[in-house]
């Protein structure tokens, strides 16, 4: 069985040094890396299975083949293995963030269009794809009791979109196709409205399939552009 078979983590990382304290660039030997990722990738397979109060130390170790000692010589205890887990899979969504914001919309011609068109992209390589749904699952059932966690969440991964979409729509509006007075508030709108329906599916108990994707898309973006569309 690979690593990735249970929870597509994509590939193992890159070889860095990942703590508690989180991602350093302090030089690791190669065979410790991949210990460390191995462990990474066994630690997310059973917090997915198990979640966080069902997973045990013992148990990641047995599913990495590895000592327990072995793991708590790279973590102290299972949050800080969790929060290593949780910032690995931000990292990776992280990646696939910045090649979608890059898409963004320069231009006002066929706004609508190319709206939707890249909140499809960032539903499905940013936040319903498997890593951000692995993050879901984690945080939505123990995020009051997973402080360290929970905070890496609040700070990185989708959360770095709204000032970066804040810029871009700041930019549409000094260009005459928009009408933002606060770009941030704006930003915010925009992210809640195209995931609007999606949320609600999730809230329902449907799975999250590309129809509905897009669907949510296009709604957001109209009711978007009808707030915040040119006058």
């Amino acid at each position: 069985m690979k690593p990735t078979d249970i929870i597509d983590m994509a590939v193992l990382p890159e070889k860095r040094a990942v703590s508690e304290k989180g991602l350093n660039t302090a030089p690791v030997k190669p065979g410790q890396c991949m210990k460390r990722d191995f462990i990474l990738c066994s630690a997310a397979r059973v917090f997915n299975r198990d979640g966080f109060q069902g997973a045990s130390i013992d148990l990641i170790a047995s599913e990495a083949g590895v000592s327990r000692q072995t793991i708590y010589n790279h973590y102290r205890d299972k949050e800080a293995l969790l929060a290593a887990v949780v910032e690995d899979a931000l990292a990776r969504m992280n990646a696939s963030l910045f090649a979608v914001l890059a898409t963004f919309p320069q231009t006002g011609d066929n706004l609508e269009h190319d709206l939707v068109a890249f909140s499809i992209r960032m539903s499905r390589n940013c936040i319903y794809d498997s890593s951000g749904a692995f993050l879901r699952k984690i945080m939505q059932a123990n995020e009051t009791n997973l402080p360290l966690a929970a905070s890496i969440c609040n700070t990185k991964g989708p959360a770095q979109a709204i000032p970066a979409i804040a810029a871009r729509l700041a930019r549409l509006a000094m260009d005459g196709h928009l009408h933002v007075d606060d770009p941030d508030l704006a930003a915010r709108h925009f992210m809640a409205l195209i995931n609007a329906d999606t949320h609600y599916h999730m809230l329902t108990g449907h799975c999250i399939d590309d129809a509905i994707i897009e669907k949510s898309a296009v709604n957001g973006v109209r009711t978007f552009l009808m707030a915040f569309g040119r006058r």
